[in-house]
């Protein structure tokens, strides 16, 4: 039991560092292809249908090599979900483009609570004191370290909204369908990374064009920009795959507060590596949410021992209710059985 334990535990640890490495040298790749003083690849959306294809690719060929299942999962749901999955995409994106930089990080901290509220309307999920203390702890923190300038307009709001609450439902709906389904990670992922990949590479360079004004077939592809694509794309397959391994193992609100980490290694990373500025206020962001995020893994694992305890004393008590009743039905069955033979004769 223990050992089980132990490797569950190593399990969950490297499903959340492999998310928290590819999350953070995806982020890098990309500022170095998309950002002006790298390749100017502009194309946010197209490059995410890039990267789902490879993704439906690798899923293919490990279906086909009989490396996993492709298990039934109903199509309208696999539609839904993609549809949901991309309209999270797109805002996103139109988020950024709309809003100040103090705005759009505002709206993606507003997703640990609306998560929280989402999983309580759909699941009835309940919190404890501490998580909803930590949960606040973490916000603060990243609010610190992130938020600077904040500019509202009514366009960027409402997209800004869009991408928060279909950010959360897929989230959701990612941990949801692989417990109805009793599916794998990777197995769901290979079976809505195909749908994702066709309708953004069709509609990804229409909204890159609104977004930027420009064409992705008129961009000039160098060498390097096919190396950051392809290095990209890569990192991809694993951030994706992790995501959903994180959300089947844990919750969407767990992934959603430790995922802040990655906000925290990028800070560093683009301090380190590209020369971005450090200041005093992001240093004390980054501890007040590092110091949450203790405070949250603490709160959850103090709730799951309090749940487990519950759950034990009543299977005590079932159990010893069953033998009471047990006893009763062994003292009456001679008599049932007398009359059974006596119904015979």
């Amino acid at each position: 039991m223990e050992s089980e334990n132990k490797k569950s535990a190593v399990s969950d640890v490297g499903a959340w560092a492999m998310n928290i490495i590819s999350s953070v040298g995806i982020i890098m790749a990309n500022k170095q292809l998309m950002s002006a003083n790298g390749y100017a690849f502009g194309f946010a959306t197209t490059l995410t249908g890039f990267h789902f294809t490879v993704t439906a690719l690798v899923g293919l060929v490990s279906n086909a090599t009989g490396l996993s299942v492709s298990k039934h999962v109903p199509m309208w749901e696999l539609l839904w979900f993609s549809v949901v999955a991309n309209v999270s995409i797109t805002g996103m994106n139109l988020s950024l483009m709309l809003n100040s930089v103090g705005f759009y990080q505002i709206s993606k901290l507003s997703m640990i609570p609306v998560v929280c509220i989402m999983e309580w309307i759909l699941h009835s999920k309940q919190y404890s004191k501490e998580v909803k203390l930590s949960v606040l702890v973490v916000v603060i923190g990243v609010g610190v370290c992130t938020v600077t300038d904040v500019k509202v307009n009514a366009k960027g709001f409402i997209c800004a909204c869009l991408a928060v609450l279909s950010t959360s439902l897929q989230q959701i709906t990612i941990g949801s369908l692989q417990k109805k389904y009793s599916i794998g990670s990777f197995e769901l992922l290979s079976r809505t990374a195909p749908i994702q990949a066709i309708s953004l590479l069709i509609l990804g360079p229409f909204i890159d064009y609104y977004l930027n004004g420009k064409f992705i077939t008129n961009y000039k592809l160098s060498s390097g920009a096919i190396l950051f694509i392809i290095l990209s794309c890569s990192l991809a397959v694993f951030c994706n795959v992790s995501q959903y391994l994180c959300i089947g193992r844990f919750s969407a609100t767990s992934f959603q507060v430790l995922g802040h980490m990655k906000t925290i290694c990028v800070l560093t990373l683009g301090w380190l590596l590209f020369d971005s500025e450090l200041t005093f206020k992001n240093i004390m962001g980054m501890f007040i949410a590092v110091l949450g995020m203790v405070v949250y893994s603490w709160a959850v694992e103090a709730e799951k021992r309090s749940n487990a305890k519950t759950t034990s004393y009543t299977k005590n008590s079932l159990t010893e209710e069953e033998i009471r009743l047990l006893k009763e039905g062994v003292e009456s069955m001679p008599l049932k059985d007398v009359e059974l033979a006596e119904s015979k004769e």
